[in-house]
């Protein structure tokens, strides 16, 4: 396997950064930290190209915050400085590994996505009869430090960017506890790190890393050709159940290696026909259906756009783009009707038209 050095250089010239300040700011321009970074983007830009010169680089405090929906979870906001970094970072190492990503593992990579991965889900679920569909237990809380830093070892040898990705990697914020006990864990097991913030493109970025392995190894060695990916849910797809479950007791057996277990009740091996959930959606032999909860916490935020709209806090242009993102969202599913009862129930006039239908 092919080690990568003498990546430092390309990291830390001040194009990459520049370009990296770019992306980062993408969708954010009129935030106030990044109006604040912006107005001396070039000075602060050279201090950050001057901290990673120097090795005196630190990240900042996270600003965290617990969301509800579809599950309760922490999200925890990096420093917009920091957030520059950890695009300079992958803009170098992302290509490196991206090439050794399977084809159907579809989060965080550009050109995949949620509804690349849904028709997927939906060639493989219509062509098999049973599916074993499985999500990781609290899978961002659970990463291994240590196990994550010996993956990314095995693709990059560069001593200076190895400093910088434990850098970042070490001033994870703490994350929700888990206690999960493995084979052979003893009193010193308490103290290894775990956890990655959710929220970071970083942390994205490796959670990709950590599962890539397990990814070729359903592939390769368990011969599940049809499979894929989306962070931590997974599915294997046969006409043969006793396949599937024997490959699930290879499955538990592999990820104790990466500290990590499946949930013991979404984790479920079942018929096709009786429709599998996938990326908000259910799909069906003859149709796809937007998943009830995903439907009942869409008509709530539309509900709240139309009040800020009426009170003057969300812009048309705001309301139009959100309208429109939501119908192209549900056109991937057989939804023609709910598309037309869910916005006449809203009862007023977008800035600009809509097409809903197909």
């Amino acid at each position: 396997m092919k080690r990568h050095g003498y990546l430092w250089p390309q990291i830390m010239t001040f194009e990459n950064l520049l370009i990296a300040a770019r992306k980062a700011q993408k969708g954010k321009r009129f935030r106030e930290n990044v109006l604040e970074f912006n107005y001396s983007l070039e000075a602060q830009l050279f201090q950050l190209q001057q901290q990673l010169q120097t090795k005196t680089y630190q990240p900042g405090a996270y600003r965290t915050f617990e969301v509800k929906e579809p599950k309760p979870r922490l999200i925890s906001a990096a420093p917009y400085r920091d957030r520059v970094v950890h695009h300079a970072l992958c803009n170098v190492i992302l290509p490196i590994f991206e090439r050794s990503l399977i084809p159907d593992t579809y989060a965080n990579r550009v050109g995949f996505g949620t509804h690349r991965a849904l028709r997927r889900f939906t060639q493989f679920a219509r062509a098999n009869r049973y599916v074993l569909q499985c999500d990781i237990r609290k899978y961002f809380p659970s990463i291994d430090h240590a196990i994550l830093k010996a993956l990314i070892r095995r693709k990059i040898k560069c001593p200076d960017t190895l400093w910088l990705i434990d850098t970042i990697i070490d001033h994870s914020n703490p994350q929700e506890p888990v206690l999960h006990a493995f084979p052979g864990d003893d009193l010193l097991t308490a103290t290894r790190r775990q956890g990655l913030p959710i929220g970071n493109l970083t942390s994205q970025f490796f959670a990709n890393i950590y599962l890539n392995g397990f990814d070729h190894f359903v592939i390769d060695q368990l011969q599940a050709k049809q499979y894929l990916r989306y962070v931590d849910d997974f599915a294997l797809f046969s006409d043969h159940q006793s396949l599937l479950a024997e490959a699930r007791i290879a499955i538990e057996d592999y990820l104790v290696g990466l500290r990590l277990k499946i949930h013991p009740i979404k984790s479920q091996l079942f018929e096709t026909r009786i429709g599998a959930s996938f990326v908000g959606f259910r799909v069906f032999p003859d149709m796809i259906r937007v998943r009830a909860p995903n439907l009942l916490r869409a008509r709530k935020r539309l509900k709240r756009l139309k009040r800020g709209y009426s009170s003057g806090r969300v812009s048309g242009d705001r309301l139009s783009q959100s309208l429109q993102s939501w119908a192209a969202h549900l056109k991937h599913g057989n939804t023609w009707r709910l598309r037309q009862r869910v916005f006449a129930s809203l009862a007023f006039s977008s800035p600009q038209p809509l097409n809903l239908k197909e």
